[in-house]
């Protein structure tokens, strides 16, 4: 099976524009999220899917000095721009993991996939994200090349086109899909956010790296537990915004995430 790491990156973010070109430990943001996926074992190949937008320009020569595979496709139809490059590197399964996540563990990467490809076929996309439990900032998808030009020849709402996935996840009656929760069987998802999408989210992942990245190249997400444990003042720069997730404005026209979030309501209650 030829699995195809698939990290979506721009740099006209609308809340920060230009985040994957920041500095971490003297290296753009893109290429310490590369650092850390290539450390998975389940690592075949990786590639930056970017647009074909001019300012993207950057990207691709980012791409060709760190010696990254680089495609450019559609600005705004991410479940075309991955199609696409799945036809490209002639993938049989693709790996979803956005450029927002520059702390993502390596070995939560390892479990998604092989949960996927130890399943015998049974799941047709797995996630750690329906419900979501690892600290916001790990997500990790993996679906087969048949579940993805299925979506790619289905998928009609804008939403389905703009975040590549939730058509699959979304459409149980056509899709098996499966998920992996941490073991402790906590929700950290909605106490710890390490993804970047605010200057404070910046400054937070900025604040991780120096005080890791200097002993320990590949930090994983204890590490990080731990410094948070010890110095609880970083975790309160961007706390903010834990909570906040790109599909809340669409969340009239989820289903099973609407649903999830109904029934936590009713647990908490």
């Amino acid at each position: 099976m030829k699995i195809l790491i698939v990290v979506q990156a721009r740099t006209q973010s609308t809340r920060l524009p230009y985040k994957v070109m920041m500095s971490l430990c003297g290296k753009p943001l893109l290429a310490r999220i590369v650092e850390r996926i290539d450390s998975a074992r389940f690592t075949n190949e990786i590639v930056i899917a970017t647009s074909t937008a001019s300012q993207d320009d950057v990207i691709e020569d980012l791409c060709r000095a760190e010696n990254i595979e680089c495609f450019r496709g559609d600005p705004f139809d991410l479940l075309d721009r991955h199609y696409k490059a799945a036809i490209k590197y002639d993938a049989d399964a693709i790996v979803k993991i956005p450029s927002d996540c520059p702390l993502i563990d390596p070995e939560i990467i390892d479990k998604v996939i092989s949960v996927f490809i130890n399943s015998n076929d049974e799941f047709d996309y797995v996630s750690n994200l329906h419900p979501a439990s690892y600290p916001d900032g790990n997500d990790v998808e993996i679906m087969s090349f048949e579940a993805l030009e299925k979506s790619w020849f289905e998928a009609k709402l804008p939403f389905e086109r703009e975040h590549t996935t939730p058509y699959i996840w979304e459409n149980r009656n056509k899709f098996i899909v499966g998920n992996v929760e941490w073991e402790n069987k906590l929700d950290y998802s909605s106490t710890h956010r390490w993804t970047i999408d605010y200057e404070e989210d910046y400054i937070f992942i900025k604040k991780v790296y120096e005080e890791l990245y200097p002993e320990h190249k590949i930090f994983n997400m204890y590490q990080i537990l731990k410094l948070l444990q010890d110095k609880p003042f970083l975790k309160k720069i961007n706390q903010k915004y834990v909570g906040q997730y790109w599909y809340d404005n669409h969340i009239a026209e989820l289903k099973n995430i609407k649903e999830y979030k109904r029934k936590k309501k009713m647990a908490v209650l």
